[in-house]
């Protein structure tokens, strides 16, 4: 059974490039991230291709999954990066990132951040409120920089087909700027002498299921920029969906080049990527507890949890659960929940799990290589989990990030 070209099973057991599964966890213990590198590469080489019409600059957005070992790879294969916080761009730097390939976005940038990534030589500026403009402005003019480069983030009202937890360009959203605010700003650009308006930002959110929607906010934002001949890069974010169910049926990546591509071929490109690259590249290796029954429903509980993977809690999110070993027994409706004191600790409310699943065997939580580890917590002083890398010619894996100690997680402490 192949579930993409990293990972599938391989004489029953499964495992990644090759790699068993259960040799890796073996050694490192459990909960226990794993990405293929091999597949995150594929995803982007994907990317790439589908898109060439146009040509895009992809920017990996750092905040799906920001492990150092995972940006270095992105980086070496030409990517640019995508940052929403000072730390992430700090993160991007010690990868590799040059400052003039790093996009800065975000509702809520802090004059110190800016400060650092414009120090830095930041490439752009996603700017979402008007009182940014006054700050960069200020700043740039203060550290003695050439004008720095300004895209405009767009709230084109359009609501998107996605969970309202993910959608990000309806009217009530707190991201983006109206059209009609933008359209100011761009007729009084003298009001902001050091900073160069070259481009208009938009993304509506992510797991975009509708690509129509995609192409009218795409439009809404051409048309904003059609007046300014100086004006000619765009913006599309991300969003791209991936899918979390073997059966779910989704737009691919060459529908949205294919319908959103003829707009933009007059302009420069910037995509920002996150999940479509990262998502089915890892997955999270967890061990069975305990299984009794309850309710007339099995449950088993696991060793993972809402700390290591908080999307089934925050978003209802479905991640589809197999088994490490298969085995030929049949298959079980199952609820698999984690040991924290929540009762939305639930990694899944009901997946088809072997009849003869014991305490001690090894599951995995598929597609959890964005916004997985990246949102793990401490809650209930759980130390977060070790992160491993199958590297990019598949030979080897190694740890890029170790398990934490209950002493780490009062180091900080006074």
């Amino acid at each position: 059974m192949v579930l993409n070209s990293s990972v599938a099973y391989v004489d029953g057991m499964l495992s990644v490039d090759k790699h068993p599964v259960s040799s890796i966890s073996a050694e490192m213990g459990t909960p226990l991230y794993i990405y293929s590198l091999p597949r995150a590469l594929a995803n982007y080489e994907r990317l790439k291709e589908q898109f060439s019409s146009i040509q895009p600059d992809i920017h990996y957005s750092a905040k799906a999954n920001g492990n150092l070992a995972i940006l270095k790879a992105l980086i070496k294969a030409g990517a640019g990066i995508d940052v929403v916080s000072g730390g992430e761009f700090h993160r991007a730097l010690k990868a590799g990132a040059r400052g003039e390939d790093i996009v800065f976005a975000g509702v809520g940038k802090t004059p110190e951040d800016m400060r650092y990534a414009l120090e830095n030589h930041v490439g752009w500026f996603n700017v979402e409120n008007i009182d940014e403009l006054g700050i960069i402005n200020q700043l740039t003019a203060s550290l003695g920089l050439p004008p720095t480069k300004i895209a405009m983030r767009l709230n084109p009202d359009v609501k998107a087909s996605t969970h309202q937890h993910i959608a990000t360009g309806h009217g009530t959203a707190k991201f983006g700027l109206s059209a009609a605010i933008i359209r100011d700003v761009f007729q009084n650009q003298a009001n902001y002498p050091h900073l160069h308006f070259a481009g208009i930002h938009i993304h509506i959110g992510s797991q975009l299921q509708d690509t129509q929607a995609t192409l009218q906010a795409l439009q809404t934002a051409v048309e904003l920029i059609s007046p300014y001949e100086d004006i000619r890069t765009v913006n599309i974010g991300g969003g791209i969906p991936v899918a979390y169910r073997p059966d779910e049926q989704l737009p691919d990546v060459e529908s949205f080049a294919k319908l959103i591509s003829p707009v933009l071929k007059s302009f420069r490109v910037i995509m920002e990527p996150g999940r479509s690259i990262i998502a089915d590249a890892g997955f999270l290796v967890t061990r069975v507890l305990y299984i009794k029954e309850q309710a007339g429903q099995r449950v088993v509980i696991v060793d993972a949890s809402m700390t290591e993977l908080i999307r089934p809690a925050l978003y209802q999110a479905y991640h589809h659960i197999l088994p490490v070993k298969q085995t030929p027994s049949g298959m079980l409706p199952t609820q698999v929940v984690g040991p924290v004191c929540e009762s939305t600790d639930v990694l899944s409310q009901q997946v088809d799990l072997p009849v003869d699943l014991k305490p001690g065997d090894l599951l995995a939580v598929l597609t959890a290589g964005a916004y997985g580890m990246v949102m793990a917590s401490n809650y209930n002083a759980r130390p977060r989990p070790a992160e491993v890398v199958i590297s990019e010619d598949s030979q080897d894996w190694h740890v890029v990030r170790r398990r934490e100690t209950w002493e780490d997680l009062i180091q900080q402490e006074i």
